[in-house]
């Protein structure tokens, strides 16, 4: 059962409720304790097993410009992941190329900027174009 679980934060506490439930409040101290905490109370309101809850954390604390901050800093991090993916996917490719083309471990280290032992490693991963 999908469920977002809306955290306010009122002191030292969050306070939570998760509107796809009925009754489904609670509170918790920290944030990574919230879904857990969700998905147990969620079991008893409504006999769906605990295992069987996704739930989505929805934060506010006060600072709507830092919540966009956040938001910014988690977008540029996947953007960033994304990069380093197809950085690799690239690398793997070119050295299979590279190597395949009888040029040894240490020069296609040094056309790349990598070490040997990285280039071998990527010459034992299934090239992908």
């Amino acid at each position: 059962m999908k469920v977002t679980a809306h955290a306010v934060r009122s002191g030292d506490w969050w306070s939570v409720d998760v509107p796809e439930v009925d009754g489904l409040f609670t509170q918790a101290k920290r944030l990574d304790q919230i879904p857990a905490m969700v998905a147990d109370a969620g079991e008893l309101l409504t006999d769906i097993p605990a295992g069987q809850f996704e739930v989505t954390l929805d934060y506010d604390f006060g600072d709507p410009a830092a919540l966009r901050e956040i938001a910014d800093a988690k977008q540029l991090n996947a953007a960033a992941q994304r990069a380093v993916d197809e950085a690799s996917r690239r690398s793997r490719a070119i050295v299979h190329k590279l190597r395949d083309r009888g040029l040894s471990v240490r020069e296609v280290g040094v056309m790349l900027g990598i070490t040997p032992s990285r280039v071998s490693q990527l010459s034992k991963d299934k090239a992908t174009a």
